[in-house]
């Protein structure tokens, strides 16, 4: 297989794709299945469009993994214990982490130039979580005294921020803690400070604890309370390897490794023109021993070489894999 941080070129990528089709057909039996069932022959799969996604809801109820590995650990959804939660296992722990190195790079930065602080309670509570890996291998890269995770003690990060506004820091926030901290701010008089050092980055997230809102209503507020005129945004799930990057325009752009397409959301064969809407397909070469090829139920649009997210599809079916899905 092509070292897929290798790719540089549009032709790299889709050579890379049937390459990576093609092993996980062979490979991955919930997805050699899956194909079969949807009467597709390999041979036949010469072009991007042709590879077929597979539900993420897949994830939920079968060990998706390459027959030839044994597993480093597994990563697992949110969610209350009720809920039947999404498992990605993982097999190379070093690709995951130079995923994580190299895209982080090519969109903002080198990690060692950070400070990085986390405001992700509904994560650092619960094990098993990729976002917290994440970050915990920033940290580790960084490996800056002040680097750490926050809850719920607002004071603490409030006063670390401003005796930090001449450092270059990150804080990583699901969108509801962020939202939670600028609400202590406001209701205790304490206003942030300009910094043009401070990043903040929304890991989207309400996690049913405030009032939805679109994305461009969320920024605005980030943007306002946190006296800066870029939120940077991270969009990455349980099931993926890889992360884009939006650079505060909720636009994202994808490492080289990773592509999204938006497929008819009636036909999930066919796929949408540039500016339409439609449902997320995501392509991550990093998953080789999962799956690359995941059809999610975001919805978004393709824009120039970048996306953007819109939502979720609501009352969502499974087509043409409802045998499987059991």
């Amino acid at each position: 297989m092509k070292n897929i941080f290798d790719i540089r070129t549009d032709m790299d990528f889709v050579a890379a794709c049937l390459e990576t089709f093609r092993f996980q057909y062979d490979n991955i039996e919930i997805y050699r299945k899956f194909v079969d069932y949807l009467k597709i022959s390999p041979e036949n799969v010469d072009e991007v469009a042709k590879i077929p996604f597979l539900p993420i809801e897949m994830f939920k109820n079968h060990q998706i993994l390459d027959k030839n590995v044994s597993i480093d650990l597994y990563f697992q959804s949110s969610g209350t214990t009720q809920m039947n939660l999404s498992k990605h296992f993982i097999a190379d722990t070093d690709l995951y982490e130079n995923s994580i190195y190299r895209s982080f790079e090519q969109f903002i930065g080198k990690p060692e130039d950070f400070i990085f602080l986390g405001l992700l309670p509904s994560y650092l509570e619960k094990q098993n979580s990729s976002l917290i890996y994440m970050v915990d291998f920033l940290m580790k890269k960084s490996d800056k005294p002040e680097n750490g995770y926050f809850l719920y003690n607002h004071e603490d990060l409030f006063q670390l921020l401003q005796e930090l506004k001449d450092k270059k820091v990150i804080l990583f926030g699901v969108s509801f803690a962020l939202l939670d901290f600028l609400d202590f701010c406001s209701s205790n008089s304490q206003t942030l400070k300009p910094s043009n050092s401070l990043t903040v980055i929304e890991t989207g997230g309400m996690k049913g604890r405030k009032e939805e809102m679109t994305k461009d209503e969320l920024l605005k507020i980030l943007q306002e309370g946190f006296k800066t005129d870029k939120i940077y945004s991270e969009y990455s799930m349980t099931e993926l390897l890889s992360q884009a990057y939006s650079l505060g325009e909720n636009l994202y752009q994808c490492p080289n490794w990773m592509r999204v397409l938006v497929r008819n959301v009636e036909d999930p064969f066919s796929y949408e023109k540039e500016g339409r809407t439609g449902a997320i397909n995501i392509i991550d070469l990093a998953n080789i021993h999962s799956c690359s090829f995941i059809a999610t139920q975001d919805l978004g649009k393709i824009m120039g070489d970048k996306f953007q997210v819109l939502g979720r599809i609501d009352h969502s079916d499974i087509r043409g894999c409802s045998l499987l899905v059991s």
